[in-house]
Parts: structure tokens; sequence; C-alpha cells
């Protein structure tokens, strides 16, 4: 380890592939009234939160307020056997690698959010919009950066 690290104590690393939740995402959403992409959840003005286990709370360590982060989740309760989907907002057809529905071989939901508040002794983020159910399990938090984020000119 290097000067300032610190680990999640009895969180020893899990033998073989394992994904560990590390907190909630608090949403005003529920199924029926969740929007159906990040766009129309920021056109509602209604924020979010993600709300980090206890352990995880020194891990916020460096974010600020106003800065814009990845929030990688799990859709706990989408479909995991569509290969082709036919979306209401598109004609015809594509197949699930072409879309971003939640409904997908691993559930995992992406979003780029704003910080608008940070609480690092509760661990907790308020974040500008989120389109998905309230209490959705968070797998990770990663800042946004435009040196890496931004794909190359074609």
């Amino acid at each position: 380890m290097r000067p300032g690290e610190i680990v999640a104590e009895g969180l020893a690393p899990p033998a073989g592939p394992v994904l560990r939740f590390v907190g909630r995402i608090r949403t005003p959403w529920g199924p029926g009234e969740c929007p159906k992409n990040i766009g129309k959840a920021r056109e509602t003005g209604r924020g979010a939160r993600v709300e980090l286990d206890p352990a995880f709370a020194p891990a916020l360590l460096g974010l600020e307020i106003g800065q814009p982060v990845v929030l990688l989740y799990w859709l706990h309760e989408a479909r995991r056997d569509l290969l082709r989907q036919s979306p209401r907002h598109i004609d015809g057809t594509r197949g699930t690698f072409a879309l971003r529905s939640p409904n997908r071989p691993n559930s995992i939901g992406l979003a780029t959010v704003r910080i608008t508040a940070l609480d690092g002794a509760a661990g907790t983020l308020g974040i500008d919009a989120i389109d998905c159910f309230d209490g959705t399990p968070l797998l990770d938090i990663k800042p946004w950066l435009e040196r890496v984020d931004l794909p190359p000119a074609p």
C-alpha cells in the first residue's frame, strides 16, 4: 500500500468475479413512472441522491460539487433475455447492444450526472437527475474526465 491509502474493514477481495453493491440510488421514481432516459429525467427538474454503504464513504474524497461523475448501477428489475428489441421511440427492431435499454444480458446501467451536493462523512451525493427506480443498487462511481471520456475525432 502507498502512503495515505486505506481499505474498507471486512471487505476482503472476493474469489472470482463478483459484483459488490456500494450503495443505493434514491430517486422519486417507481415502476410505471420512471423517465425512459436521463434527458427526460432532467426535464422533470427532480434530482436524486446516492447513499453509499458507510464502509465506502471514505472513497468520496476528491469529488466536488459541480463535478460530473459516471454512475454504474444494477437494473435489478430489468429483463435479461432480450437480444432484439422494438422500442416505442424508434421505428423497427434493433439489437440490444445498439440500445440503451435496461433489458440486456447484464443489466448494468450507466449515467453521467453532475454532483449537486456532497457529504463525505455521511457518504451521500446529491445528483442532478437519473432515470432509475428508487433503491436501485449502485455498483460504482467514476469521475467523468474529458481527456478520457470523449471519443477521438473521426
